[in-house]
């Protein structure tokens, strides 16, 4: 689809939208010429060129790149209209996407009945979810992977509860073992899954815990933020099907639109699989929810104020490109196959060594030395050079690592250290599938370079 082409057709129908309920002047205090626009353009433009090109498989590094040109579209058109889905006077039309799309998230990972809404991301979205967790066991705490996203931990503090991190296994998933040890005390309400840890991309043993945490009596929250599409390839392209079988069994969910489903930040969505939790976000507003309706999103949720074009953005998405295994879920298959194949490659190379296998398409890595000081220190090299590189640059991040999780995975890597640096490639962009070779080999390269920098004199 060609984006400007579609833009000029959000504006056009703006304008005959407006043009219905007659014609009237703008306020003279709102007018700009064109003259002074073009100067704060450029400035803006030129700024904005200080950016990394997420767009680009250069770019190997975070969980970003830029939304669909669907989504793009439905966000324009509906912020020119700038409805507010906090109560259906702000938007109804955007109310009933939003509640439509929703249902579209809840059967992607099989729920029946629910109860859910948008959110401006994940960490919004997770607190909801702790929210009534402390309100269903106002006295217990919550447990959590050590791996886990560190929002945890702060919304527990935010929320006064206490929190509980639990170890890991040596695949960064949460550790049954150590679980059962922490619930046997009976302090905990709510256990914490991640489907897709921001690190690694580690799922957890959903199936197997919600069976344990059962027996104590505890709720189950799914944070999967970052790989809840996912949920489309169970079974296939090398992924277990059963962690993702057992969402429906668990209390809540989370996943963000704007990561895996293409959409502008911020996206973010929260489901409950007990509609009944809606008692406990009850309240009222003496100049709102006038509207007739059977759901006021406004009233199942802590966020007062949410951007109407969210849910217009990604409905229209939907549309094209739906929650499906043959809709958005050829793009999933094309990063996981991405990051199959590289750590396939890695596998075969001298140069450089996969830190653990992915379960999803994030890939982690490290040069091949035999130290910690040495893997973290060429670490950062690469990290620098690649990215500073004027002529053929690629953009990574990096992940720290404690000599505990070292030793689980590589116990032949001499721990001088405390910790040590690894590289990290989040392969969130299809194109990453048919660039995979080139990326290969220039990152070989630069774990085989030495820096072509000057050492600061001492």
């Amino acid at each position: 689809m060609e984006l400007a082409h579609w833009l000029s057709r959000a504006v056009s129908a703006t304008e005959e939208w407006s043009a219905r309920f007659g014609p009237h002047a703008p306020h003279p205090a709102n007018e700009v010429g064109d003259e002074d626009f073009d100067a704060a353009f450029t400035e803006f433009s030129s700024r904005l060129a200080d950016n990394y090109p997420f767009f680009h498989p250069r770019y190997a590094g975070q969980m970003v790149k830029p939304p669909h040109p669907a989504a793009v579209v439905g966000y324009l058109a509906a912020m020119l209209r700038n409805p507010n889905n906090h109560a259906r006077e702000g938007g109804p039309a955007t109310c009933d996407m939003e509640i439509e799309v929703v249902a579209q998230l809840a059967g992607m990972f099989g729920l029946n009945a629910h109860l859910g809404h948008l959110t401006g991301g994940g960490t919004m979205a997770n607190l909801e979810a702790l929210y009534v967790a402390r309100q269903s066991h106002p006295d217990r705490g919550v447990a959590y992977s050590a791996d886990s996203h560190f929002s945890h931990a702060r919304m527990c503090q935010v929320l006064r509860m206490a929190g509980h991190p639990v170890a890991v296994d040596a695949a960064g998933r949460m550790d049954l073992a150590a679980l059962s040890a922490v619930l046997r005390d009976e302090r905990i309400g709510t256990v914490v899954v991640t489907a897709g840890t921001t690190g690694t991309g580690a799922v957890d043993p959903i199936h197997e815990i919600v069976e344990l945490a059962r027996r104590h009596r505890v709720r189950v929250h799914v944070d999967a933020a970052y790989g809840g599409f996912f949920a489309l390839l169970a079974g296939t392209e090398g992924i277990a099907p059963e962690p993702w079988q057992a969402i429906p069994r668990c209390d809540s969910v989370v996943v963000d639109p704007h990561k895996h489903g293409l959409q502008p930040y911020g996206c973010g969505a929260v489901l409950f699989t007990d509609p009944e939790v809606a008692r406990h976000f009850r309240h009222d507003s003496s100049y709102t929810y006038f509207t007739p309706a059977d759901l006021h999103l406004g009233e199942i949720s802590l966020e007062c104020s949410r951007a109407g074009a969210a849910a217009a953005a990604l409905w229209l998405t939907f549309r094209v490109l739906p929650p499906t295994r043959d809709g958005l879920g050829r793009i999933l298959a094309a990063s996981r196959r991405a990051a199959t194949g590289w750590a396939e490659l890695i596998d075969g190379s001298s140069r450089l060594r996969l830190y653990q296998r992915p379960d999803l398409d994030i890939v982690t890595y490290l040069p091949t030395r035999s130290t910690l000081s040495e893997v973290d220190t060429v670490t950062e090299r690469m990290l620098r050079e690649g990215m500073t590189d004027p002529d053929d640059p690629v953009y990574l991040s990096v992940l720290r690592a404690d000599a505990d999780a070292f030793r689980r995975r590589h116990p032949d890597l001499v721990r001088d250290r405390p910790d040590a640096r690894v590289l990290r490639s989040v392969l969130i962009k299809p194109e990453a599938e048919t660039h995979l070779a080139g990326l290969h080999e220039r990152i070989e390269r630069l774990a085989g370079e030495r820096s072509t920098r000057c050492p600061t004199p001492a």
